[in-house]
């Protein structure tokens, strides 16, 4: 992986980000007092105007011995949830904040320094968490992990212009400033259901779970099925365990649809496949479509399965990210350190620009997007993520990309 570059026009107005890594991990220091900036304008030109601005290098802020007296650094704050007494929860957090140093180090850019800062488990701790990291110069937030957190810091954020990158995938949190990086199901869901009408498939019925994530996805293929001209059949709910699954997953394998929708994982997918089989389901006439949360081997040894699509990032990008993680760490990470990885990459391609306004609304929502280890990615005005995704087949013998994942956003000829 090399350091962030910007891509040569593609059509006249392309101008693709490509992030590869940032810098060098800067530890927190003596302070050294600099002088104040030009005055700027607001960090969101349309949106909350910020009261208490970051327009000028405190004195108070945090520093490094080496930086030179009038010399702003990037100072990035990162909010995870790193004391959680949820084992499970803790690793991640640690496992995104290594990802985060190794994009530091890879970009070469030792003018970064990361603050961190524990999101804790409450709405009241993760402010005072965020304004310790406010109050120490940070001029973009990394995180939170949880909706509760996005939203318990987002005043103090958008009070000091500052932006935020979140990991939530909760669309109620983000916009004003509030931007996610997360893996939003809408995206799996355009993606697959426009490729399967691409080829040829018109009549989707659908099989989800009544959870929060199975009315987002239902919402969605029901979206991304008008968009692509097609006709919504039968929608078969349950609830989330595999001896409510049987029956509706008996139901719609007879349905008359050529494509069923089926936005569940781990042991419920795998327990009810079998019985898609048992059920009457003609895998000839009839094809299977998922979501991400398909992207798991143990699927692989499931017949029924096999030869279903699903949405997922480019594979080659992501195994270099896994195989290079753990080449460093010695394990493999969790999916979702990829995206702390680049988040620290965007900061590192923005940070040549001028302190406290690198960071701008207009930066971060540039519509020819940014390439990062899942692919490329594109923020919107209302703060959610659009991303470019392959379409995966499932067979016997691995994951195997389709259709592969689009490198720019803009279209051809453009």
């Amino acid at each position: 992986m090399s350091v962030p570059y910007r891509l040569a026009a593609l059509g006249r107005a392309a101008r693709l980000f490509a992030i590869a890594g940032a810098a060098a991990i800067a530890l927190t220091g003596c302070q050294t007092k600099a002088p104040a900036p030009p005055p700027v304008a607001p960090m969101y030109e349309q949106g909350t105007q910020p009261t208490r601005p970051l327009t000028e290098n405190l004195p108070t802020f945090t520093t490094l011995p080496n930086i030179a007296v009038g010399h702003t650094p990037v100072r990035v704050g990162i909010l995870l949830p790193f004391a959680s007494t949820t084992p499970g929860v803790k690793t991640l957090a640690a496992a995104m904040l290594k990802a985060a140093q190794l994009a530091l180090y890879d970009s070469g850019n030792s003018d970064i320094m990361l603050l961190t800062a524990d999101e804790g488990t409450t709405p009241e701790t993760s402010q005072a968490a965020a304004v310790g990291l406010l109050d120490r110069g940070a001029e973009i937030l990394i995180g939170p992990l949880f909706a509760t957190s996005v939203k318990a810091i987002a005043h103090e954020a958008r009070d000091r212009g500052v932006p935020v990158l979140a990991f939530s995938t909760d669309k109620s949190v983000a916009g004003d400033g509030i931007f996610l990086l997360g893996f939003l199901p809408e995206n799996d869901v355009r993606r697959v259901i426009s490729y399967a009408a691409a080829q040829g498939h018109h009549k989707f019925a659908a099989l989800a779970a009544t959870t929060p994530y199975g009315d987002v996805t239902l919402d969605a293929f029901r979206t991304a099925v008008t968009e692509a001209q097609g006709e919504v059949g039968q929608v078969e709910r349950f609830a989330y365990s595999v001896d409510a699954a049987l029956k509706p997953a008996t139901d719609v394998a007879k349905t008359d649809a050529d494509a069923i929708f089926i936005p569940l994982g781990g042991q419920v997918l795998r327990a009810i496949s079998p019985t898609l089989g048992a059920g009457g389901l003609d895998r000839r006439k009839i094809k299977l479509l998922g979501t991400g949360l398909w992207n798991d081997p143990a699927n692989l040894a499931e017949p029924t399965l096999s030869g279903g699509w699903f949405a997922a990032p480019p594979l080659a990008d992501d195994a270099a990210f896994q195989n290079k993680y753990k080449t460093v760490f010695g394990t493999a990470p969790p999916s979702l350190a990829a995206l702390s990885y680049d988040a620290i990459s965007l900061v590192a391609l923005l940070a040549k620009g001028e302190p406290y306004r690198r960071f701008t609304r207009a930066a971060l929502t540039d519509s020819n997007g940014f390439a990062g280890v899942d692919g490329i990615f594109r923020f919107h005005p209302d703060g959610t993520a659009e991303r470019g995704l392959s379409v995966v087949v499932v067979t016997p013998d691995g994951f195997r990309e389709v259709d592969p994942a689009p490198r720019t956003f803009q279209r051809s000829g453009s």
